[in-house]
């Protein structure tokens, strides 16, 4: 990954927070704009199609829950939502609109290069692009970033497609939360987040996974997350 070819819209309206935030990944490498105004973020994120938006929860004119549920459809590249520490009801609904990681502020910067890194790592990784999936009824397309249940599409979030065709792809392999974490957003787990849970739960039904007895993706006590391949 070369940082100096990726373009990168931070969407904030605390102007300093923002101008340190550019500041500190200009000295990445990466280059940056800002948009402090959530009434204009959605078009601009739309028409620039940056390589990676940083997204603020709380905005003027339009907060970032509604600009990413907005943009999702037009905008494939990954978007890092900023939330506040305490409220983990802010991450979930994110996540839920089709954000593909948060960070907590106040943002720690060695920590947001490396959420970004491993973002970019992945939306670039030639495993990223890699062949249908199918496992009975239902078939996963890492290329169009679309999954189906038989005939019908599978209306998934971007963090939930992407958790599952992590588990789809290394099917009959525990993968434990410090594996996940670190393939999904490139830091190790901090034995408290749900995150991962609370996807799991949503995506099981989705996929038509009983959420009491599942039998694609089961949960192994103490080791993780396994996902079950059954014959095409």
């Amino acid at each position: 990954m070369d940082p100096i070819s990726n373009r990168i819209l931070i969407v904030e309206d605390d102007q300093r927070l923002a101008e340190l935030t550019a500041e500190y990944l200009q000295g990445q490498g990466f280059e940056v704009s800002v948009e402090g105004d959530g009434a204009r973020a959605a078009r601009r994120i739309v028409d620039s199609q940056p390589d990676l938006v940083i997204l603020d929860l709380m905005l003027p004119g339009e907060d970032g829950l509604s600009i990413c549920r907005r943009v999702r459809g037009q905008y494939p590249g990954p978007i890092l939502m900023l939330t506040a520490r305490s409220d983990e009801l802010d991450q979930v609904q994110g996540l839920d609109q089709g954000a593909d990681d948060y960070v907590c502020k106040p943002v720690r910067p060695r920590l947001l290069l490396a959420r970004i890194q491993a973002l970019l790592r992945r939306s670039e990784s030639p495993e990223h692009k890699r062949h249908d999936l199918a496992f009975g009824a239902l078939r996963i397309d890492n290329r169009q970033r679309e999954a189906w249940l038989g005939a019908q599409p599978i209306e998934l979030t971007g963090a939930e497609f992407d958790l599952l065709w992590l588990l789809a792809s290394n099917a009959g392999r525990v993968l434990s939360r410090e594996q996940i974490f670190t393939a999904l957003r490139g830091v190790g787990y901090d034995g408290q987040d749900r995150s991962i849970d609370v996807r799991i739960s949503r995506i099981r039904p989705k996929i038509g996974d009983d959420p009491v007895h599942p039998r694609l993706i089961k949960t192994l006590r103490s080791k993780g997350y396994l996902f079950v391949g059954e014959a095409p």
